[in-house]
């Protein structure tokens, strides 16, 4: 079950760039096992954050059966939730676990379902593997597939985190940066207009900012802008 083929392009999804998103690496992650593992004909990926998920897969009839379960109360991906293991049915015809997401499932051409859970700092990812044929996934596969799946899906998880923690602080540096320079504009029209000092005209800033409970930046944006509309006008 695992190939050559699978770990290159799971490794793949490791590399992080400006459009890497959860969506972008699950997708990737689904169109991957869909495409490299034996007798895989579709792949999902719910990705839990506490009581958050986030969905993906292959195709969208996928989507409607994940979700299903949520409506149905029974499934594959709701034990492995459950009970933190691995998932296999080997042909949904011949399962008496869940009749109901037995019915939904051959509605949308599966016939074979391995479900399987990896746990990511403080998320579980649970991925699902489908066959349009009964028996597709055999258990004795099952391991080094999970154990591979579980080493590269945290790799490119922990990746795309990281790298989303380094464009917030970015932002907030940049943002921070912006807001000290307006104020330093702000200020300097106030030492202008009243003679006083730098100090003086921010503590002036501060006092007008508590006053009418508005961000010391926002008011010094306001009060350039507003000088700004006043010397064009003149």
């Amino acid at each position: 079950m695992v190939t050559p083929i699978l770990a290159r392009d799971l490794a793949a999804l490791g590399r992080v760039s400006e459009e890497t998103s959860s969506e972008s690496v699950l997708r990737g992650l689904t169109t991957t096992l869909a495409g490299g593992v034996p007798g895989c004909a579709g792949g999902s990926a719910e990705l839990w954050r506490g009581e958050r998920v986030v969905v993906s897969a292959s195709h969208s009839e996928l989507i409607l059966l994940v979700d299903s379960e949520a409506d149905l109360g029974e499934g594959p991906s709701a034990e492995v939730r459950e009970t933190g293991r691995p998932v296999i049915v080997q042909d949904v015809l011949r399962d008496s676990r869940w009749p109901a997401y037995a019915g939904m499932a051959v509605r949308c051409g599966v016939r074979t379902v391995l479900s399987m859970p990896i746990t990511v700092e403080r998320s579980v990812l649970v991925l699902g593997l489908y066959g349009v044929l009964p028996g597709v996934f055999a258990a004795r596969n099952v391991p080094p597939l999970a154990d591979m799946l579980a080493e590269q899906v945290t790799v490119a998880l922990a990746n795309m985190w990281d790298y989303d923690e380094v464009r917030t602080d970015a932002a907030q540096m940049q943002e921070a940066l912006a807001g000290r320079a307006v104020i330093d504009q702000a200020k300097g029209i106030i030492m202008k207009s009243s003679g006083c000092s730098a100090e003086a005209a921010f503590d002036e800033l501060r006092r007008i900012s508590q006053h009418h409970q508005v961000k010391v930046a926002d008011l010094a944006r306001l009060l350039v802008e507003e000088h700004q509309r006043n010397q064009r006008s003149s």
